[in-house]
């Protein structure tokens, strides 16, 4: 029987914790809880991890840390100057990690009832709690519903035009390799947001993820499928990231619209 990330009662289940981070990983995740606290004092609130760490699903040397800070006020240069030099430390002292993206936003923005369904969820269901008082007791249970489908990944049209702009701007390999991994990261996630109502779960795996929107699009599997192992593993080959941008993206963010509508707008 499939188990699909919600409680006996239909409500999301919180999908990592800290006791599931791997050994290789307790260092770099101690070092990060200090760190963040030295960096940014009485501006934090709390500090959460989310991502394959937290879940226990990290491959050492090949994932990258994730982090998410909510200051007592909304981010301002400095604490984006802090955060980009955390993350470097933290990337340069640790070979288990590749890489490290920190999240910035004011607790109010996370508890405001415009972000309810979209960040608000992310902090309560996807991210674990790592330093601080936990937002989460502030914020309702969620169902894996077409509200949530619609406030998560209901903007990838907007979000297209800008992937365009970033794929024009790269030429190296390296930049190559890093919009592979997040345009196809985003690509499965949102494919799998659009069934979710009507598979009735959650999973952040991405092979699952990709499985699981394959079964209502069969059509559309395969490309999927080589999205989810892109997001794996990157691809220095800007034809792929044309593909995105000319076939799976513009099809996908047509069919979100048609069934779940658009995001409220920010």
């Amino acid at each position: 029987m499939e188990r699909r990330g919600l409680d006996p009662y239909g409500y999301f289940e919180r999908e990592g914790s800290l006791g599931r981070v791997q050994g290789a990983f307790g260092p770099v995740v101690a070092a990060a809880r200090e760190r963040i606290g030295e960096a940014y004092g009485q501006r934090l609130h709390s500090a959460y991890l989310y991502g394959s760490v937290p879940r226990g699903t990290a491959r050492p040397g090949r994932s990258d840390l994730d982090l998410l800070l909510a200051l007592h006020h909304e981010a301002a240069d400095e604490d984006r100057d802090t955060a980009e030099v955390l993350a470097r430390g933290l990337d340069q002292d640790f070979a288990e990690i590749d890489g490290v993206g920190i999240l910035l936003y004011g607790k109010n923005t996370l508890l405001s009832e415009q972000e309810r369904d979209d960040l608000g969820w992310f902090l309560a269901c996807l991210c674990t709690p790592l330093l601080g008082a936990d937002l989460a007791e502030h914020l309702p249970r969620y169902r894996p519903d077409s509200l949530l489908a619609r406030e998560t990944n209901g903007d990838l049209a907007a979000v297209l035009p800008r992937w365009r702009a970033r794929l024009e701007a790269a030429s190296t390999p390296a930049e190559y390799r890093k919009l592979s991994r997040h345009f196809s990261r985003h690509l499965v996630r949102t494919g799998f947001t659009l069934v979710m109502p009507r598979w009735g779960g959650w999973t952040s795996d991405l092979a699952e993820s990709a499985e699981i929107f394959g079964r209502y699009y069969p059509e559309r599997a395969a490309q999927m499928r080589a999205a989810a192992a892109v997001a794996l593993d990157p691809a220095e080959d800007p034809a792929v990231l044309h593909a995105y941008l000319d076939d799976l993206g513009p099809w996908l963010a047509d069919e979100y619209t048609a069934r779940h509508g658009t995001k409220t707008p920010r």
